[in-house]
């Protein structure tokens, strides 16, 4: 296990009904002009956006609205949100929503109190000194991103979809409440499933030695995402499993199943380019390019991919790693599938991908060698692509 330094200061307020007390969190932590920032018309059509506005109000704290996020949050929205908080003097950022909504809220409060351009962060040209506090309502368990420390922002001038992280932008507070995801539709449930499942994935997936605590946090949340995801599937309104699933995209990106290890990040980078060039969400992309990348490391790295196989999938453990981590792979794609997932670049909707731009743009991106678990060079990476074709 590798030294470690463990940080998670979002306050968490867990239950039904836990949006009734967003006005009081916002006052405790001492915003008085907020804005309010949330996605497309579900959040209005439901009464949540009303209901979180008239918290504000009993608590005389003023607010702004801006919706319009979009999956694969834009800039051009991000710099929307920045004017309207400069012209407003907002000191406080809420969003409603999930994780795009939660991305596009920190790089506004990122942009605020910065003189230049907030795409500089992304692309690694400056480094946030000061950000606007920001907080959620959370309504799509999927991103993680009401505990984490970083955002995703694509720009759409050259469709660069691009990460940033830094402590500033962790969520003072995060509301949750199961039941508003009741109403959430099938598919965008298997996709939050998905980006939850990766984000373990990501951290499980290490050549780090002697990270039992890590192997079995990752190992066991993983199964209880699966068991929970087969009871949501078959009774959408389900509260303990909805509460279940929404506590797990949680701990599986606040850092809680990683520490210790050096974590991967490959397949992360590698949908990145695919969501970015074919606008698809970001969790069915993940579900095509995974499998791709498990089936590659079945033949190069095959040992924590078999243990994978054996412990959250109940693969027989035999010599031949290789043909347990492919049988873990096939279970792994038949879950996707029975959740109604793609599982190839085709199911994705993608009948002809341009592979030699993906690949271009990755290493373009992330530089020659992407990931840790085996290093990718464009070759790899040109492979990976042509698995998630089959």
């Amino acid at each position: 296990m590798k030294d470690f330094i463990y940080y998670a200061p979002t306050q968490v307020v867990f239950g039904a009904l836990s949006e009734d007390k967003t006005g009081k969190l916002v006052k405790q932590y001492s915003g008085t002009k907020v804005l309010v920032h949330y996605g497309g018309q579900s959040a209005e059509r439901s009464g949540l956006l009303d209901k979180i506005c008239r918290a504000l109000e009993a608590e005389g704290i003023a607010y702004v609205k801006l919706g319009g996020v979009v999956p694969n949050p834009r800039l051009s929205k991000v710099h929307e949100g920045i004017e309207l908080c400069r012209k407003e003097k907002v000191d406080f950022i809420l969003a409603v929503g999930g994780g795009s909504v939660i991305d596009s809220a920190k790089a506004i409060a990122f942009g605020v109190p910065y003189e230049g351009e907030v795409w500089d962060f992304y692309m690694g040209r400056a480094h946030a000194e000061a950000c606007l506090p920001v907080a959620t309502v959370l309504t799509i368990p999927a991103a993680g991103s009401e505990m984490s420390n970083s955002t995703v922002i694509t720009n759409e001038d050259g469709d660069l979809k691009k990460g940033y992280s830094n402590n500033l932008c962790r969520c003072k507070f995060a509301v949750m409440n199961p039941e508003l995801t009741y109403t959430l539709p099938p598919y965008q449930t298997a996709c939050g499933i998905a980006d939850m499942m990766v984000h373990i994935m990501e951290r499980y997936f290490t050549n780090t030695p002697d990270v039992e605590i890590s192997d079995r946090l990752c190992e066991g949340t993983l199964m209880a995402i699966i068991k929970e995801a087969y009871k949501v599937k078959q009774n959408p309104n389900d509260y303990e499993a909805r509460a279940n699933i929404m506590w797990c995209g949680t701990i599986a990106h606040n850092g809680t199943c990683g520490v210790g290890c050096e974590e991967d990040w490959a397949s992360h980078f590698l949908e990145h380019e695919i969501s970015a060039a074919y606008n698809v969400t970001h969790g069915a992309g993940l579900a095509v390019i995974v499998p791709a990348w498990m089936t590659f490391m079945a033949e190069h790295n095959p040992k924590k991919i078999a243990r994978f196989a054996n412990r959250v999938f109940g693969v027989p453990e035999n010599e031949d790693l290789e043909e347990m981590a492919l049988a873990g792979i096939s279970r792994l794609k038949h879950f996707f599938r029975y959740m109604g997932l793609p599982v190839n670049f085709k199911e994705l909707g993608i009948e002809h991908p341009d592979i030699e731009l993906l690949v271009k743009k990755l290493h373009e991106n992330k530089g020659e060698l992407v990931g840790n678990y085996v290093k990718l060079n464009k070759e790899y990476s040109k492979e990976i692509f042509e698995l998630a074709c089959k």
